[in-house]
């Protein structure tokens, strides 16, 4: 797990390699253990390093293998990386080192852009090819691992976070009017390529791009699970689909223990952490480190829900950790949260995840955490009102559960001159509803909230908050397998008992009932849900600041309207929308955006 950066010329100019270092202290909190540039004529790369695989200087990047002309950059983790090494040594293939980014490297030489198909992990990766002048660009298949993209004509710059590709300095900060109507569409969704900003996309998750010294490139979609009932599960009964469920989600939760440093768990007290806890335990794993955090109560919401963790660290006998959190700390910490983003993300649990973030990384480099369970299981409320429609006919009935407001409530919202002409944001969710590999309605959102919301909200604000503090998460439910296995599953099954049937009958078998047999949780974080006090100040500050003011990308009547009455209008999930636009300009002003 690490941060990776780098330039590539297309017009007979040498890579600058100042800008890339620049860019790599940038991400110095990402790699704390180790850094390195290299640089051939027009390529440059850059990495900072967290030891978790290989602890010696053989492991450390770029890694170079002057015998294949191959020259990499990675983060992130490959689970199956020893039986790939064993399979790529049969082969005749020999090591130098005890690392997963040394397997990528002689797995690319082996298989070319189609090792992607043999790596199971997360990933992003970028190799250089010394012979042909090709640099390939590799994306995980859920998008764990981010890479970020900035082109000018005759250049191509990548980074593992958006800050870091403003530290190398001439990219278009223009705000992209589409990417802003989702952001104020989708809760700050943005989905790939596209950013905020104008001048910087992302490799879509599943992607491989390939760009010839010639500059001409070109990129592909590897891997996309279909949401359709397969013929090979056709005579399945319940307790199939919940053996299957269950012996797929041991192996997700076993290769994530692949580490020379001891693995944790941030432990929620919900369904899939404890399940996750759970699985580790059963497997053998003793003295397992696990985390919980809560904050104060706020406008009568209560701040932490450590009465169910607690009953999952005494029945699994792990070392618990209860991290609390006082308003002022929340308040303090803000700051900091909204540095780690690498692009606006309005959840509450940013802030939580930043400060619980901070508090595990000073006693572990390594967490398992249960992201994804939701998107992937069916537990969310908005999937039941599509149960037995068609794709075509949940497009509206998707639209109103989930969008925090339509296009005519975007124009109430934004100057016009930032409102793109058509509702954008809706003909993106019916397009993708409309494509094929989904047989029903519920399968439809299912496959968009795994491939487009749980990327960009929940995946990235793990990855933005723990690699701040140099912290590694891993996420089992997001196994490439598992999440194929999932797609499969008849929605009738997915949405049993209030939502994620399956998942919940494969914990009555191995974790205490009370943990299940609750209202459903999410991350409290009271104090930004409910704006007052500190919390506000900030949100006030930056709305009515001079460069609001001179950015001009909302309705000026509109914010003090909200100014007015901070929890007066909530979306259709319960999200502030006086935060939701306030994080956006705090997020912009941070980082130095004009």
């Amino acid at each position: 797990m690490c941060g990776l950066c780098g330039e590539v010329r297309f017009d007979g100019r040498a890579a600058d390699v100042a800008a890339v270092q620049r860019m790599s202290e940038t991400m110095a909190a990402r790699g704390p253990d180790g850094e390195g540039v290299w640089a051939q004529g027009r390529v440059a790369f850059g990495h900072r390093r967290l030891s978790v695989i290989d602890l010696s200087a053989c492991g450390a990047q770029p890694m170079q293998d002057p015998e294949l002309g191959l020259t990499a950059v990675f983060n992130g983790c490959i689970y199956n990386y020893p039986e790939l090494r064993a399979e790529l040594a049969g082969h005749g293939y020999r090591f130098t080192s005890t690392s997963d980014t040394e397997v990528i490297v002689k797995g690319y030489h082996r298989w070319g852009v189609d090792v992607v198909d043999h790596l199971v992990g997360m990933f992003a990766v970028v190799l250089h090819e010394r012979d042909s002048g090709r640099v390939v660009l590799m994306r995980d298949r859920l998008g764990i691992k981010p890479l970020y993209l900035a082109e000018t004509p005759g250049r191509l710059r990548f980074a593992s976070t958006l800050p870091a590709l403003l530290a190398g300095g001439d990219v278009d900060t223009t705000i992209d009017p589409v990417a802003l109507h989702h952001y104020l569409s989708w809760h700050a969704v943005v989905p790939a390529p596209r950013t905020v900003l104008q001048g910087v996309r992302k490799l879509p998750p599943a992607t491989v791009r390939v760009l010839e010294a010639d500059g001409t490139s070109r990129e592909h979609r590897y891997w996309a699970p279909d949401h359709v009932r397969r013929e090979e599960f056709a005579g399945f009964s319940e307790r199939d689909w919940e053996d299957a469920v269950l012996e797929s989600l041991r192996t997700a939760v076993r290769r994530r223990t692949v580490s020379d440093v001891p693995v944790g768990v941030l432990l929620s007290g919900g369904l899939d952490s404890s399940l996750i806890t759970a699985l580790l335990a059963e497997q053998g794993q003793t003295d397992l480190a696990t985390y919980s955090i809560g904050f104060e109560s706020v406008g009568g919401r209560g701040g932490d829900e450590f009465e169910y963790s607690d009953v999952i660290a005494e029945r699994f006998a792990t070392d618990h950790h209860r991290i609390r959190v006082s308003g002022d700390e929340l308040v303090g910490a803000l700051g900091h949260a909204v540095g780690a983003m690498s692009e606006p993300m309005v959840s509450h649990d940013v802030a939580a995840f930043d400060l619980l973030s901070q508090q595990v990384s000073q006693s572990i480099k390594v967490v398992q955490s249960g992201q994804g369970a939701d998107e992937v299981f069916g537990g969310y409320h908005w999937y039941p009102p599509l149960a037995g429609l068609t794709p075509q006919q949940g497009v509206d009935v998707y639209a109103r559960a989930f969008f925090d407001r339509d296009h005519a409530g975007m124009a109430q919202v934004l100057d016009p001159r930032w409102l793109t002409a058509t509702d954008v944001s809706r003909e993106f969710l019916a397009e993708h509803f409309a494509r094929p590999g989904a047989d029903t309605a519920v399968d439809a959102a299912l496959r968009l909230d795994t491939e487009v919301m749980l990327v960009d909200d929940p995946v990235k604000r793990v990855d933005n908050t723990t690699m701040a503090w140099g912290l590694e998460a891993r996420v089992p439910f997001l196994d490439h397998e598992l999440v194929e296995l999932a797609a499969a599953v008849p929605p009738e099954l997915q949405l049993s008992g209030g939502g994620k049937g399956i998942l919940k009958r494969v914990g009555y078998r191995v974790i205490p009932r009370e943990v299940i047999d609750r209202p459903k949780g999410y991350f409290p974080v009271p104090a930004i849900t409910h704006l007052e006090g500190k919390v506000l100040g900030t949100v006030k500050d930056a709305l009515t600041s001079r460069a609001a003011q001179d950015r001009g990308l909302f309705r000026p009547e509109y914010v003090q309207g909200l100014l007015r009455d901070p929890n007066g209008e909530l979306t259709p999930l319960r999200g502030n929308k006086l935060w939701q636009l306030g994080l956006l300009e705090m997020w912009l002003q941070q980082h130095g955006i004009g």
